[in-house]
């Protein structure tokens, strides 16, 4: 299985020949150079990702995973588990933060069944491609099999190429899943190295006592599966969550067809994390949308070289912050294409 997952993942990182002729555009337009920060940042390496001199406004499609995990029976979270199939109505209603935010985005959302505990039949607007009823509690044991990790992945692989050929060009992660900031602390703490305690958070807003036996639960699970760092499969069969997965194979279908991909929060970054461990690569195609109020999110950003697009203390998930970065990215296209240069609009260009 291993060998499967490392074999797939054809990303090509992007030519910065492209990023040389876009900056050339840039400092053409009628402002100091490098006037507009990031925004100029994010007009090139869209340019450079689309690999075209002119890129179009992007239809963008944000998609939000959901999966239960095991280990919310050890009371890591402020909420039960039976909030995360209930999300899924709200989402498919229309009625939640990812739902108003991506109306704003000008985003389509599309919301995928990977692994909650719940049977929701057929629902109008819902993707299944359920791989588990909720995953295993990992301080007792193994979230997945490899197989079923392997199927996670592949799913958000598929669905990237799904919407690719249906024209969508700017992807973003979303996810919902009660008690998942769990598996997500567990993969930064492997990942990157860094001590349990130092990247895991409150999540949905737990107590201090509760925060410690979070701690506590993490370190267990991490001492019982022991993942191997260097192996992305194997940290997300055995500390990671469904969910997880999929971002991480949307991640690496999105670089594979060429298509940017934004990822939201803390959660949403484990996901990226994971494609990152299996094909560095993939980081040529990520936008950090924002940094979360999670601890620990701020380790896995300087883990894969991302700087996060906004920091406005958000720690919702869902897809809700990648929504607002895809307009500040918006942003940084239309004044590409259509901010005259000194030559169009008669303006004179500054003194050497």
């Amino acid at each position: 299985m291993m060998n499967k997952m490392e074999s797939f993942g054809n990303i090509r990182p992007v030519n910065t020949g492209f990023y040389e002729r876009a900056q050339q555009r840039l400092d053409k337009l009628t402002k100091p150079p490098g006037s507009l920060g990031r925004l100029e940042e994010f007009a090139r390496r869209l340019a450079a990702i689309y690999k075209s001199d002119l890129p179009e406004i992007p239809k963008k499609v944000i998609f939000t995973f959901a999966g239960d995990h095991g280990v919310a029976e050890e009371g890591v979270s402020a909420f039960p588990q039976e909030v995360t199939a209930q999300m899924v109505f709200n989402f498919l209603n229309g009625g939640a933060g990812i739902n108003v935010l991506a109306r704003h985005a000008g985003a389509d959302v599309v919301v995928i069944d990977i692994g909650v505990n719940f049977d929701f039949g057929e629902l109008k607007g819902l993707v299944r491609r359920k791989v588990v009823h909720g995953t295993g509690n990992i301080a007792k044991g193994p979230a997945m099999t490899p197989a079923e990790a392997v199927r996670c992945i592949e799913i958000g692989r598929e669905l990237a190429q799904e919407y690719a050929d249906k024209g969508y060009r700017l992807f973003a992660t979303g996810e919902m899943g009660i008690a998942n900031t769990t598996p997500s602390s567990a993969i930064a703490a492997v990942i990157t190295g860094n001590p349990v305690a130092d990247v895991t958070g409150k999540g949905t807003g737990i107590g201090d006592m509760a925060l410690n036996n979070k701690v506590r639960v993490i370190t267990q699970a991490i001492l019982i599966n022991r993942p191997d760092p260097g192996r992305g499969l194997d940290v997300l069969a055995k500390i990671g969550g469904a969910e997880i997965g999929g971002i991480a194979g949307l991640c690496i279908g999105a670089a594979e067809n060429s298509i940017p991909v934004v990822i939201d929060g803390f959660i949403s970054t484990a996901g990226a994390l994971i494609a990152y461990t299996l094909n560095p690569d993939v980081a040529d195609y990520l936008f950090a949308a924002h940094h979360s109020v999670e601890r620990g999110h701020q380790a896995m950003l300087t883990h894969m070289n991302l700087r996060p697009i906004l920091d406005l203390d958000l720690r919702l998930g869902e897809g809700t912050g990648a929504a607002l970065a895809m307009t500040m990215m918006d942003a940084g296209l239309k004044i590409y294409r259509e901010m005259a240069t000194f030559g169009e609009a008669g303006v004179s260009d500054k003194n050497e």
